[in-house]
């Protein structure tokens, strides 16, 4: 069965996957354009989060809310119901998240009998958080193939990779739960008292 060091590095590898997350969710840099002008030298650029745009022009940078009011009620509002969605999604996922570091530390804590049963619900919420964030990362991922707004030079960017980064840890983190439960043999039994095993 999973051993009590087997949650740890499990608990260890999901708080980095959490940390990038919640990182991607609040970086601006999901999607990105630059360009270097001719002229003068300077960059444009363009980033896209799932909630801020920002854009930098010759070193300043203004950042606004997106999807504004104009991409939800022309003809991008396919696009702009599609960006929120993704949004919901990691926002829930990141809910999810902190409710399954807190089921982490309940198993780890609980004694040897939660740890031996534990893995089947850590399973099935790494599952369920590995599989929504997946799900954003390839909603993005369309949107940037196939969306008109994204032209050559528009690039997949840290958030996104983030994101992709942090599915892949969670799921890896699941089946090596799933597997380690059958392949690790289970905890020890009670511990002799000290007499005992002066006895022996």
């Amino acid at each position: 069965m999973t051993r009590s060091s087997v949650y740890g590095i499990a608990l260890l590898a999901f708080v980095a996957a959490t940390a990038m997350t919640f990182t991607s969710i609040f970086l601006p840099d999901w999607i990105s354009w630059s360009v270097t002008s001719n002229t003068g030298g300077g960059t444009i650029s363009k980033r896209i989060g799932l909630h801020r745009s920002c854009s930098t022009i010759n070193d300043i940078t203004t950042c606004h809310h997106f999807p504004q009011h104009e991409d939800c009620h022309s003809t991008d509002r396919y696009f702009c119901s599609m960006w929120r969605s993704v949004g919901f999604i990691m926002s829930f996922t990141a809910a999810i998240e902190l409710a399954t570091l807190v089921a982490y530390l309940v198993v780890i804590a609980g004694g040897r009998q939660k740890r031996e049963t534990g893995w089947k619900i850590m399973v099935f919420l790494l599952g369920v958080v590995g599989v929504l964030q997946c799900g954003a990362m390839s909603i993005v991922a369309y949107l940037y193939d196939n969306d008109e707004r994204f032209f050559v030079g528009w690039k997949l960017d840290n958030g996104w990779m983030l994101c992709t980064v942090s599915w892949s840890i969670i799921i890896l983190s699941a089946v090596f739960l799933g597997l380690s439960a059958f392949i690790f043999p289970s905890e020890g039994g009670y511990e002799l008292i000290p007499s005992e095993r002066l006895q022996r």
